[in-house]
């Protein structure tokens, strides 16, 4: 979610409220410790900053995400980048590379779209 928001390298607060609101209520994160948020965060600008940094996010989320969540999280990161009602085109390629690492359906990734842009539909 938060690679997603800083993909545009513009972290809005829509983007923000939703993932704390995510974290806070989905039982996805009812283990979760909030207060490692910050140090995800930083970690996630750090990788940004490097050359290899995308594909060392990716290694990271494909040896601590279980694969029975790759479409929760790729729903996540839909929700996040439709939140302030606005895709832009460094979210869409961060969607887009997600849906690719985590070798989702296009058929389900569509799917997830749509549900992202209905609930966030202004």
């Amino acid at each position: 979610m938060v690679a997603v928001s800083a993909s545009d390298e513009t972290i809005r607060t829509a983007e923000l409220l939703r993932i704390q609101a995510s974290v806070n209520h989905l039982p996805v994160f009812a283990d979760y410790d909030i207060d490692r948020m910050k140090e995800v965060s930083k970690i996630i600008f750090d990788l940004f900053e490097q050359e290899e940094g995308i594909d060392a996010l990716f290694g990271l989320i494909r040896d601590n995400l279980p694969e029975r969540l790759f479409e929760t999280a790729y729903a996540l990161a839909c929700d996040v980048a439709a939140a302030d009602g606005v895709i832009t085109e460094n979210e869409n390629r961060m969607l887009e590379e997600i849906r690719y690492e985590l070798n989702l359906d296009r058929l389900h990734a569509a799917a997830i779209e749509r549900g992202a842009r209905a609930r966030h539909q202004t």
